[in-house]
């Protein structure tokens, strides 16, 4: 049987290189994923965090870093204890040019069978890369806390 993976598709209206930067730096991270900075160097092998509010809630370790086509890494989750106890899992974006549009795909993957953490960020990914679309084709992002979402862990 197959492990469990999530997989998201979306089209924005923007290019490659903009939308990297919106992926890897916190000055936009935070516009549209819940106030999160990013924080990392985005070099193979290095480290990987995801900060809210002051608070490290996701860790893991750059996989692969190809500006502005592909961007992979590790994601351990730091908050929920149940979540935090399963191992880590595989995050992949992957760019590709499409006219005056991107096809961004992010998969997802490597989840134990019954894993809450897949719940949780099948509630997640898609309000998170919603606010990125929208930010970066009209310049605004709606904001959709966590808890809304029934993710817990950041209430």
């Amino acid at each position: 049987m197959a492990r469990p993976e999530f997989i998201y598709v979306t089209y924005i209206e923007t290019t490659p290189d903009k939308l990297w930067e919106a992926l890897t730096n916190s000055e936009f991270t935070r516009q549209y994923w819940f106030d999160t900075e990013v924080r990392s160097d985005w070099k193979v092998g290095s480290s990987f965090a995801l900060v809210m509010s002051g608070k490290t809630t996701d860790t893991g370790e750059i996989l692969e870093a190809d500006r502005p086509r592909r961007l992979s890494y590790s994601f351990k989750h730091e908050v929920n204890e149940e979540m935090r106890n399963e191992r880590p899992t595989k995050v992949v974006f992957t760019l590709e040019p499409w006219g005056k549009l991107v096809k961004l795909t992010v998969t997802h993957e490597g989840f134990v069978e019954g894993s809450k953490l897949l719940d949780g960020i099948s509630k997640g990914w898609p309000a998170i890369l919603s606010g990125l679309k929208s930010l970066l084709e009209t310049g605004k992002a709606f904001a959709i806390p966590p808890a809304a979402l029934g993710i817990k862990g950041f209430e």
